[in-house]
């Protein structure tokens, strides 16, 4: 895809021509580093820097690509001081993503049994 915004429902995205709201969500959260940035985000807004140190091993050129990506989706807004913080839209990924959390757990327990 030469397109380089975030990717978007109604839009052809990393393996998918159709459109679909759930193929574009996945590439979304699928980019390295997207999830980590909102789980960071999770207990309020961050600057840039705190975010790099927060996540070792990530550089600079990533973190705002990414977050390009995020704000383009609607997920995260910059406020006035310059931090990021998750829209109502990015919280609630949280809590659609708590089933898929259970289930990890349930299959982490699984393997190591």
């Amino acid at each position: 895809m030469t397109d380089r915004s975030a990717p978007r429902p109604g839009r052809a995205v990393r393996g998918s021509t159709t459109g679909r709201p759930l193929m574009a969500a996945m590439d979304l959260l699928g980019r390295r580093w997207a999830l980590r940035l909102l789980w960071e985000l999770r207990s309020g807004p961050l600057g840039a820097r705190a975010l790099l140190a927060r996540c070792d091993g990530l550089s600079s050129s990533v973190l705002y690509e990414r977050l390009r990506d995020l704000v383009d989706a609607a997920l995260v807004v910059q406020d006035d001081d310059g931090r990021y913080e998750l829209t109502d839209v990015g919280r609630e990924l949280g809590t659609a993503l708590q089933p898929l959390d259970a289930w990890a757990r349930r299959w982490s327990r699984e393997l190591d049994g």
